[in-house]
Parts: structure tokens; C-alpha cells; sequence
């Protein structure tokens, strides 16, 4: 029987970014070429009532083994779709390109990009299950969903009636020994600052500068978002404005972070100053430097920020626009901004300023900037994209809300809970930590259709993920498929 994580390294090969820019379901066809994979193997293991519909939602049946036909069934679930982010030297192209994987001793890891564990041993997992030999289950339902990535939108075309199971596996935790019972809820918020593109506008001899910030973790914009990371975006907006204050600066460029669902770990921008400034620019910049690693330095080790001479940009935003960008981007919140007052240690509320980017549409050249709001109490969630909102209206004509997806409340009581400890405690002696999450997991959207459910999330030891440094303990994922069997065997 081929191992939880020899299955990982096969499926992640095959491309399955999602895409938030995209309106449809599926957001990125590639995602049906690992789900047709799927669909072959689980018709080889024969499973029954296979089907992969139009959204790319792929589920199938497997009966009960003798003297568990009157157990309730299971569903088990994991989603298809990966984050997509690579270091700025790393050549790749997601849509094609192979992850290019490696073991280092307990940990498998991607070469410069994300590995895609990030679902793909949830995937794994389940094809475990139903190829194990010597497992004992209910009926079991296979339930693979996409584009949980780009805000659990995939979710969202999950059909009523599909599903028979009264309980629901997630495998989508990434955290040894924990067992999730609850999630926040989330929403995007997207600006965009349309302008017209001119020449300098002042006179005099100037020098352009590329600005860099790089060597931040990053990080998954749920799980990570209190740990005390760098945001790139935040500390490059910081630093313009202050030049912008000390010096008549004019902005050519500016770009940062990548995805919603992950901390910035890098941004650039392109300036113009007057000559006479070059050497106090250099000051200035040893001194924030020093300010930023005086504030970040005991979590970001690697932070690094760098300034060198460039080529004279043709073009610049104009200086007014420019200025109410960096006031709207400073003024907009990053970080947590609440903790819980029900559950100690979970954090409640948080935004991430996860991209600025540079676009053209019909309308001409923008700015699009990028957000995403989390908390477990909705109201809070509305009242921090509204916050949002105003911030970046400062500066933006356009202001726009993604459709949002709603939390998973915990239920303590849950007898599927009390399976899953006892499970693990009988396996390794210890006691499980019951938690909720500050990211976003499917299992609320799967309430919303199925409201009946009883769900609890599991998964092996992941550590950076939404970033390239996402490893996956082999170790821990051994562990977590001892413990999913023993859950289906004592349900």
C-alpha cells in the first residue's frame, strides 16, 4: 500500500492553482486534470456514484466493511486547489510547471515555491483510506472541492442533496495533535485607483531609485497573522511616505505580495528624487532599517530592505494621486485586531493587506490593492471591511466586497469530538487540544447545505505554509493516518 505521503508527491505535480481574479467555477481548468486522476482511481478502487460535475466538484461512495453497515456514514473531504507563491529569483510557471519536490530528513519541501500540502495530504489522506487493505469503516464519502483558496469561493456551488453522510472528516488542518472545531468567517476587499500616467512633472535633475523590501516569512494571513510579521506592503508604504514628506518624490512603480491569503513577503518600488537627496536617502534608509528590525527583528531574522540607482521610468503617477495612495495604504489597517474573549489564545478579528499591483484595464492604468477581512464574530467582520473601506476610499474610486463565507460555530458536545480524542489519546497517550481557527475552513459552507452535520478537522504538521517555505512533517502524517483509521474503525 503506497504511503500517505508518496501519494502527496504525486499529486502535486500536476498544477492546480486557483485564481481570485476569475469568476468562474472552477477559477483555473488545470484543476480538472487532478480531478480526473482522482476520478480514475477511485472507478480502479471502486467506488460507486462517481461523479465529477460541471464546478469540478468530484465525490464518490465506498460501502461499509462487514459489521459496520449500520454506522452512520463518514464523509471525508480535502480540496484540490493550492496557493501559488514563489521567491522573486525562482523561475516557475504554476499554470504548468511541475512542484519540484525534495525530502530533507522528516520534511518534505518544493524548491523556491509552495509545496501544496496545502491540500494535497488532506487528498492523500483519503486515497489512504480507501485503498487500506485492512481498514474498518462506515460507508465513506470522498468529497473533493477547488478554490478553497481563493475564499472558500468553491464551496460555495457544492450542490444540496450530493452528500448522505451525517459526519464530516475536514482534513485540511495543518497542526500535530489538534483537533478544530470552529473557524472564522472572511470577506475580500478589492480597490482599485484608476489615474493617468504622465511624464515628470518637476523640473531639475533627478536620480531614480529601486527600492526593495524582501527575506519576510509571509505566512498563511489566518494562522500566522499574530505571530509579529513583517507585512512587506506596510513597510515599504511607511518608508515612501517619508520621503515623500522629506523630499519632492515622484512614484513610478509600486507592487507588492501576491495572493489574498498570505502575508506580503516582498515589494518594490521605483522613486525619482532630486540629486541632491541621493545621499540622504541612503541615511534615511539605514536609519528605518534599523527602526524596523528594532520592531520585527526577533521574529524576522532574514528582513532585508535595499536601495540602488535605475533607469529613468517615462512614466510616474501624478504627484497628488500618488500621495493620497501612500496616506490611503498607510491609513489601512494590517494585523490582528482582536483576540477572543470566548477561547484564550484564538485571535477574533484581523485584516491583511495582501497586495498592491500595478494593472491596465478599458478604463486605463490602476492600482489595485488587494485585502481580506477574517473574524469569528460577524458583525466585527462587516464593521472591519467597512474600516477598510473608508481607508482605502482615501484614495481609490473604486471599493468593492467579495461575497464573503460565514464562520463554523464550535460545538463542544460534538460526539464525533469525543471519538476523535479518545481516538488519539488511546494511540499516544496524550490529550488532543480542542481549537478553533482563525482561518477559513469549508465546514461552514458545508452548514449552510447540510446543516445536520457533525464535523471535526484533522491534519499532519505543516509549517510555512502560503509560502515557499511550506514543509510537511512525514513523521506527523504517519501519525495523523493512524489516527484518522482508528477514528473510522471506533466510530
Amino acid at each position: 500500500m503506497m504511503k500517505a505521503y508518496e501519494r502527496l508527491l504525486r499529486y502535486v505535480v500536476v498544477p492546480t492553482p486557483s485564481d481570485e481574479t476569475s469568476d468562474t467555477r472552477p477559477s483555473s481548468q488545470c484543476q480538472f486534470n487532478l480531478a480526473r486522476i482522482l476520478e480514475a482511481e477511485m472507478e480502479v478502487l471502486g467506488l460507486s456514484d462517481i461523479v465529477l460535475d460541471e464546478h469540478c466538484y468530484l465525490y464518490g461512495k465506498l460501502p461499509a466493511t462487514p459489521g459496520y453497515e449500520h454506522k452512520p456514514g463518514v464523509i471525508l473531504q480535502a480540496h484540490m486547489d493550492m496557493v501559488c507563491e514563489k521567491n522573486n529569483d525562482t523561475v516557475h510557471d504554476f499554470d504548468n510547471d511541475p512542484i519540484h519536490t525534495y525530502i530533507d530528513g522528516d520534511f518534505i519541501k518544493a524548491q523556491g515555491t509552495t509545496l501544496g500540502a496545502d491540500n494535497g495530504i488532506g487528498m492523500a489522506l483519503m486515497l489512504a483510506a480507501i485503498t487500506s487493505p485492512t481498514l474498518k469503516h462506515p460507508a465513506l464519502e470522498c468529497l473533493f472541492t477547488v478554490d478553497e483558496e481563493t475564499g472558500l469561493t468553491g464551496a460555495f456551488r457544492l450542490q444540496d442533496g450530493c452528500l448522505n453522510g451525517k459526519q464530516l472528516i475536514n482534513l485540511d488542518s495543518e497542526d500535530d495533535g489538534q483537533v478544530f472545531i470552529g473557524c472564522a468567517g472572511g470577506i475580500d476587499t478589492l480597490a482599485k485607483m484608476h489615474y493617468e500616467a504622465m511624464r515628470l512633472e518637476a523640473k531639475g535633475e533627478r536620480l531614480a531609485i529601486h527600492l526593495k523590501v524582501g527575506g519576510l516569512m509571509g505566512g498563511h494571513s489566518g494562522d500566522d497573522i499574530n505571530k509579529g510579521r513583517g507585512n512587506a506592503n506596510k513597510i515599504l508604504v511607511r518608508f515612501l511616505y517619508q520621503v515623500m514628506q522629506a523630499t519632492d518624490m515622484q512614484l513610478a512603480k509600486i507592487s507588492g505580495g501576491n495572493l489574498r491569503n498570505a502575508i506580503a513577503r516582498e515589494a518594490e518600488a521605483v522613486i525619482a528624487i532630486p540629486v541632491a537627496y541621493k545621499e540622504d536617502i541612503r541615511v534615511m534608509l539605514n536609519h528605518y532599517i534599523a527602526t524596523i528590525e528594532s520592531e520585527i527583528g526577533d521574529v524576522e531574522k532574514d528582513f532585508c530592505m535595499t536601495l540602488e540607482t535605475t533607469d529613468m521610468p517615462e512614466l510616474f503617477i501624478p504627484q497628488t494621486e500618488a500621495k493620497r495612495l501612500l496616506q490611503a495604504l498607510y491609513a489601512c489597517p494590517h494585523g490582528m485586531m482582536a483576540m477572543s474573549k470566548t477561547m484564550p489564545g484564538l485571535v477574533e478579528t484581523s485584516t491583511n493587506l495582501a497586495s498592491v499591483k500595478m494593472k491596465e484595464d478599458d478604463k486605463g492604468a490602476y492600482i489595485e490593492v488587494n485585502t481580506s477581512q477574517r473574524s469569528s464574530i460577524e458583525s466585527k467582520k462587516h464593521d472591519l471591511k467597512q474600516m477598510v473601506e473608508c481607508a482605502l476610499a482615501l484614495a481609490c474610486d473604486e471599493v468593492t466586497h467579495g461575497d464573503g463565507y460565514p464562520g463554523w460555530a464550535p460545538n463542544p458536545q460534538s460526539p464525533l469530538l469525543e471519538v476523535t480524542k479518545k481516538a488519539y489519546q488511546d494511540l499516544f497517550a496524550a490529550e488532543p487540544k480542542v481549537l478553533a481557527i482563525h482561518a477559513g475552513l469549508e465546514c461552514g459552507l458545508f452548514l449552510e447545505k447540510y446543516p445536520y452535520l457533525d464535523m471535526v478537522s484533522i491534519g499532519p504538521q505543516m509549517f510555512g505554509v502560503h509560502s515557499p517555505q511550506e514543509r510537511l512533517s512525514i513523521a506527523s502524517t504517519g501519525k495523523c493516518w493512524e489516527w484518522l483509521q482508528r477514528v473510522l474503525e471506533t466510530l
